[in-house]
């Protein structure tokens, strides 16, 4: 076994293979770039080497820097974790020349799985059915034109190299296809180097399911059982749980077979996912396809380990040393169900934009399993994949697991970030989900339903109550001229503060005398009484006959506040600064919604545009964005170009509708 492992990764997926490493009693090595020199991953580390920029490309891809730092450290071998280089044959080949050990599968296997089009070959070769569509090299956009209309729509274009949902499109209608083509292309380039793309029957109703599979050097193969992928947002995974409510036995021993085969048409060695897609209204199981390999660990592995009991690193540890699988498949049993979710740093609002901020206040629940990069005080940025951790509960049934993991999700806290937390409670909570009857499409059809939130009073009251109680003074005695709410003779003067969330308008709230006894005044309702204060850190509020405890932490004008998984972020306005949100729909500038990079302009100023017409594409996380015209008019001022990185809410451009123009 080795000594000294480098792990070529970052976030919470090197805080778990460290973890491992350090029970095993093997050193651990982390590497980092500047934006991550304090991250958790580097603090849990034995060691701890720096790659350079925040820039991934001169960081966590560059495999000379990552190669350096292996030798620098004295690691006998590296593992990759997922994303950046854990697919790349390159990587592994240059480990190799290194005399480093490569924790995953062979060069040959990559290359032959992270093709799409030859891995469809491969296996098909090998008996495994596989989606119906055009998957030959090269296919230029005519020959996907032609593909298309003979399959018939729907289509889905896919990218050859990579995964994750990136650069995928589906199609529904012959003038979609061009444009669709032209993203997809550019997706898939920027992403993979590659913008190779093969299209695809759509399968109605569709469910993903994969198969976990483990091989090893002396030719043994067995799978561990299924894990049900079917909810998703942009082609991408949020909830994962093992074993599917799906699949019954025979389908499931029936593509555990399929899997294996798979592994074995290409050599494999190490841990990797088999992925299938299933038609969601074939009860029988019996129209499931192979989509692709992913030679690698997985995100969602947590529910495969809690399930079998399996680590799922030790195991890639020890057949990339050259020891034998310790297990046959007869030896793999699966005990209870296991649910992930994966927390992003996202608005689901917001059609899933990208956040970013920093970590003001953090607080993990307990009672289930906790994959986290996170801390406190972290900054979270636009520079790397926006998954911030995944909360995995196991149950004896699959109703305690999805129990348990919503009361997970309502203990959880954190304050300076937008995350998806509230939507993915919202989720585990439909009746669909609740019942199993899953496809993946199932997120997007309930998006306005899952997403839909009032903001109550009581939180505008507890925002208004957190400032009341910071300019309180403090001390035996107070001097009544420093009570914020103004002493005079007569009664107390009203405090009003107005308050705005990012998609509200803002809202004024009054508030006089003390915290401890105060009346507030919602907008144009009457004063109610109402008490707050501070307890072990939280904002205690009694107000409408209710005791509610608030998460709390500011950041400048911004109040965060938590409770029961909700985070809101309230701001504090000048009078003036709701007539952004009244006379938004007359036109005026256009911001961007997420920090990014300006990858296309398709307009240029005094273009006259209409209202929906794209502007720009930016992209934020390797995923594009597309910005259109708020209004019918001209754009008067363009202040960006192609390549540009811009922040959020940074101005773009400027549409004045006609009668203005």
């Amino acid at each position: 076994m080795f000594d000294t492992v480098l792990v070529a990764n970052r976030g919470e997926i090197a805080v778990r293979v460290i973890a491992t490493l350090r029970r095993m009693g093997i050193r651990s090595v982390a590497v980092y770039s500047d934006a991550d020199a304090d991250a958790r991953h580097v603090r849990e580390a034995d060691t701890a080497v720096r790659l350079g920029p925040a820039a991934a490309r001169e960081s966590y891809l560059s495999i000379e820097r990552i190669l350096d730092a292996a030798r620098v450290s004295g690691a006998q071998a590296v593992h990759p974790g997922y994303g950046f280089l854990a697919e790349n044959a390159a990587f592994a080949r240059a480990c190799a020349d290194a005399g480093l050990v490569f924790v995953g599968p062979p060069p040959s296997a990559i290359d032959a799985m992270g093709d799409k089009i030859r891995a469809k070959r491969t296996v098909e070769a090998a008996g495994v059915p596989v989606v119906p569509g055009r998957s030959e090299p090269g296919l230029t956009d005519d020959d996907l034109v032609a593909a298309a209309t003979e399959i018939g729509f729907p289509v889905l274009l896919k990218p050859s190299a990579g995964g994750g949902g990136k650069g995928m499109r589906l199609v529904t209608e012959a003038g979609q296809l061009a444009d669709a083509i032209a993203g997809a292309r550019r997706e898939a380039a920027s992403a993979f180097g590659d913008d190779t793309l093969l299209l695809e029957r759509f399968v109605s109703n569709p469910r993903h399911i994969e198969i976990q599979v483990l091989a090893d050097a002396h030719g043994e193969v067995v799978h561990l059982g299924e894990r049900e992928c079917s909810l998703q947002r942009r082609h991408q995974k949020i909830i994962e749980e093992a074993p599917s409510p799906f699949l019954d036995e025979e389908t499931r021993q029936r593509l555990g077979a399929h899997a294996v085969r798979a592994a074995r048409s290409v050599g494999y060695v190490g841990a990797g996912t088999v992925e299938f897609i299933a038609a969601g209204d074939d009860a029988s199981g019996h129209q499931v396809y192979f989509m692709e390999m992913n030679t690698r660990l997985q995100v969602e592995h947590p529910v495969t380990e809690l399930v079998t009991g399996l680590d799922l690193v030790e195991l890639q540890l020890r057949v990339a040393a050259g020891e034998r699988l310790p297990l046959s498949q007869e030896d793999v049993r699966l005990t209870g169900h296991a649910v992930e979710a994966r927390i992003y740093a996202e608005d689901p609002a917001r059609n899933f934009l990208p956040t970013g901020g920093t970590v003001l206040r953090l607080r993990e629940p307990d009672g289930v399993r906790v994959d986290s990069g996170l801390v406190e005080g972290q900054r979270v940025s636009s520079d790397y994949d926006p998954m911030l951790a995944k909360y995995v509960a196991h149950g004896a049934t699959r109703d305690e697991a999805l129990r348990r993991l919503r009361d997970a999700l309502s203990r959880a806290e954190i304050l300076g970030v937008t995350t998806n937390i509230p939507f993915l409670r919202a989720l585990l909570a439909d009746e669909d989900v609740v019942a199993g009857r899953l496809d993946t499409g199932l997120v997007e059809r309930r998006l306005d339903q899952l997403v839909r939130a009032d903001l109550p009073d009581e939180v505008l009251v507890a925002a208004a109550m957190e400032r009341a109680l910071a300019l309180e003074p403090s001390g035996p005695v107070v001097d009544p001229w420093d009570v914020p709410g103004g002493w005079r003779i007569g009664e107390p003067a009203w405090a009003t503060w107005r308050i705005e969330t990012a998609d509200r308008p803002a809202v004024e709230v009054r508030v006089r005398g003390r915290a401890a006894n105060a009346e507030v005044v919602v907008g144009d309702a009457g004063p109610e009484p109402a008490r707050a204060r501070w307890q072990d850190g939280d904002l205690l509020l009694t107000y409408r006959g209710r005791v509610r405890r608030f998460g709390c932490a500011r950041d400048g004008d911004v109040t965060w506040l938590g409770e029961d998984g909700h985070t809101w972020a309230l701001t504090e306005t000048e009078r003036l600064a709701a007539a952004r949100h009244e006379t938004a729909a007359s036109g005026g500038p256009v911001t961007s919604p997420m920090p990014g990079t300006v990858l296309v302009v398709k307009v240029a100023a005094g273009d006259a545009v209409v209202a929906g017409q794209p502007l720009l594409i930016v992209e934020a996380m390797k995923m594009e964005h597309t910005i259109t015209a708020p209004v019918d008019g001209v754009v008067s001022e363009l202040h960006v170009r192609a390549g540009q990185s811009v922040g959020l809410g940074q101005p773009l451009a400027v549409v004045a509708p006609h009668e203005e123009a």
